[in-house]
Order: structure tokens, then C-alpha cells, then sequence
């Protein structure tokens, strides 16, 4: 029997990889509840400027720095979020 990529991916006979199809709930039981906080923006607006000077107004307006290589900012400014710092931490 030829392995397919996925088998051979995640190194697993196909008959293991039949019986957990079926449990997999079992595998997850105990584990902590996980909810992902939605970061998407309310809404996108595309802001044109004829030339720097408008820039660097726009940017004081906003009380903001605007870099030439910034693609979009948030308003009110956002800080950084880091989830280098996070760890999950078993209390059993």
C-alpha cells in the first residue's frame, strides 16, 4: 500500500489513524476551554495623501507616527500585543 503525504507527514499506520478519527473527542477531554478574542478591524478606510506634508498632518491629527513603510495604523492607537510572554501553566 502506497502511504498518501499526510500519512507520512504525521508518521501514523493507517489503522491508528482510523481509530482516532473516531476518538478524537477523547483526546481532547480535560484540556483547558480556549477562546480566540476577535482582532479583526470594524472597519478598513483607505486614505489617499497628495504629498508628505499631508502625511505628517494626518499623523499629528491622529497623534500617531506614520512611517513610509507602515501599510495601516489603528485609531485609537493599539498597542503591540505579545504573546511571547503567554504560557500555559497545568494547576493539576
Amino acid at each position: 500500500m502506497k502511504m498518501t503525504e499526510q500519512q507520512v507527514l504525521f508518521d501514523v499506520p493507517n489503522n491508528r489513524q482510523l481509530e482516532w478519527q473516531g476518538n478524537w473527542q477523547l483526546e481532547w477531554q480535560g484540556m483547558p476551554e480556549f477562546e480566540q478574542e476577535d482582532l479583526t478591524s470594524h472597519r478598513r478606510v483607505i486614505v489617499h495623501f497628495r504629498n508628505d506634508a499631508d502625511v505628517e498632518e494626518f499623523a499629528k491629527l491622529l497623534n500617531q507616527r506614520i512611517t513610509p513603510k507602515q501599510p495601516s495604523c489603528w485609531f485609537p492607537k493599539m498597542d503591540n500585543r505579545i504573546a511571547s510572554d503567554k504560557r500555559y501553566v497545568d494547576e493539576s
